[in-house]
This record gives structure tokens, sequence and C-alpha cells, in this order.
């Protein structure tokens, strides 16, 4: 490793946010959490300088990364020297993940894994959800307080539209906290390694997926609003009664289900032949 540093210099960019993972246990762990399979489908985001990419390529027929830097994408090229490794250099919001599986079809589904950056990845984790259809599992790095959010249930002050959208898609599984002392160069907060897996089949499934996204980012926008206040632009005080939820609550307060039925119903309402008219 020393070797290594020697030869390759890169400064991190703060524009990228990188956080280098370093710490050999957590990189063990991590991969032990995992439970890889030669045949699996795994795609690695955010590389970086390669701590995870080395035990990932020991473990598996083929990999795919995906790194926006340039200099970063050149490293791992000239540090692996692998037919089994293939680099998208490009950014991972940009990763069309549905593209690249019609390219390259298969029976099996993705799994997701990486070290994210920080600042941009709540952006990130709704990109991948578009695609959890084709994705068996997601292993992420991330910061503390985000995975709060992701797993908060109804009251919990962390409670949002990423709750109510990770939740929808994915079971949310935090594994195990990460100290910053783990980066090069340490961030200022600390990390959780989590597991998503993806629900194969919805229970209760919204009928307007892109209304149901609306729905939640409108009611959250303004959460300290009352619902009657935040949505009013969709619904009525008779829709309410309707729909047997107290509008004088706060966004914060209603079930993922709930927001379901608001969606649906708008979405029942906009297709029926009688325009409904608010009251």
């Amino acid at each position: 490793m020393r070797i290594e540093r020697a030869r390759f210099s890169h400064t991190p960019r703060k524009r990228f946010g990188q956080n280098f993972l370093q710490d050999p246990i957590i990189i063990e762990k991590i991969i032990s959490h995992i439970h890889l399979k030669n045949t699996d489908r795994v795609i690695e985001v955010g590389p970086g300088l390669g701590a995870l990419t080395k035990p990932l390529l020991d473990s598996v027929d083929h990999l795919d990364v995906i790194e926006i830097d340039r200099d970063l994408a050149t490293h791992l090229k000239e540090t692996f020297h692998s037919p089994k490794l293939t680099i998208h250099q490009q950014d991972a919001l940009c990763f069309d993940l549905d593209s690249f599986n019609k390219q390259h079809p298969s029976p099996k589904k993705f799994r997701l894994i990486g070290n994210l950056p920080y600042n941009i990845s709540t952006p990130l984790m709704f990109h991948f959800l578009k695609f959890s259809t084709l994705i068996e599992d997601m292993h992420f790095m991330l910061q503390k307080e985000v995975v709060a959010r992701m797993a908060a249930a109804p009251h919990q002050k962390d409670y949002g539209r990423l709750s109510i959208m990770s939740q929808y898609h994915c079971k949310i599984i935090p594994l195990f906290i990460v100290d910053n002392s783990a980066f090069y160069p340490k961030p200022k907060v600390q990390s959780t390694f989590v597991r998503l897996i993806p629900h194969q089949t919805i229970s209760f499934p919204t009928s307007n997926l892109a209304l149901f996204q609306a729905i939640t980012r409108t009611a959250f926008n303004q959460r300290r609003k009352t619902l009657a206040n935040a949505l009013k632009p969709h619904l009525s005080a008779q829709d309410f009664i309707i729909l047997n939820i107290n509008p004088t609550l706060r966004p914060e307060a209603l079930p993922i289900v709930d927001f379901i039925r608001i969606t649906n119903f708008i979405n029942q309402r906009s297709t029926d032949p009688i325009e409904h008219k608010h009251s």
C-alpha cells in the first residue's frame, strides 16, 4: 500500500465529495456482510482509490465500477489491469441501469455496492430507487444521519420524503456505524453501512409513482404546515373527509400507506370522466 501511495498522489476533490475508505478492518467487515457469490452482477459506485475494488474483484467473475473522477478512473485501470473490471467514467447520477441491463441482458439482478459521496448521497438514492426492480440489493456507506432519515418512522423527527420513498421501494437494514477515522480525509460526521433490499412485491402500490413522488415532495417542502395547508392545491376539506385523514395533522405524522391512499385518490379523480370540483 505504501508503494501505491508513493506512485499515485491524489488530492481529494471536495466537489466530488471524496472521503476515501482506508481502514482494512472496516473493508473486511463490509465484504463479510455482503456475502458475495462469484456469479453476482456487481456494480461498485464511486470506487475512488480502489480500497473496496480489490476484494470485490477477488470475489466475483466480473465487476463494473462507476467513477466520475477521470484521474481516479485512469488510476483504477492502471492499478488492476484486469479483464474482469469494466470502468464507467461518468456521473453515477446519469448512469442508466435500465439501458445497461438491456445491453448486457441477464436473468440475474444487480447488486450495488459503494461508499457514496456525502454531498450527493440523497440524490443518488432517489436515482437508484428508480431502478429497484432490476436490483437484488444495495450495500452503501452513507452519512449516519441519511440512514436515520431512510429508516425513520412516522412521528420521528427524521421521518420525511426520503423515509417514504426508501421504504416504499426497499427494506432498510442499518448494519453498523463507522467512525470518521476510517476515511481520508476525515469527514465531520459518522457513517452507517446499510443494506437495502427492494421489495419483490409491494403490498399496497401507488397507481402513479410520479404523482406519489410529487405529493410527498409537496407535503414535506412545507412540513411545518398542516396537511390541509400543505396539500391545498390537491385536496379539499371534503376530500380529507372521504379519505378519513385528519387535515390538521402535519406531514410527519402520516404513515406511508396514507400518502399512497392520497396519491391513488387524486390519480383516480384525474381519470374520472367528470372532473372533480373542490368544495
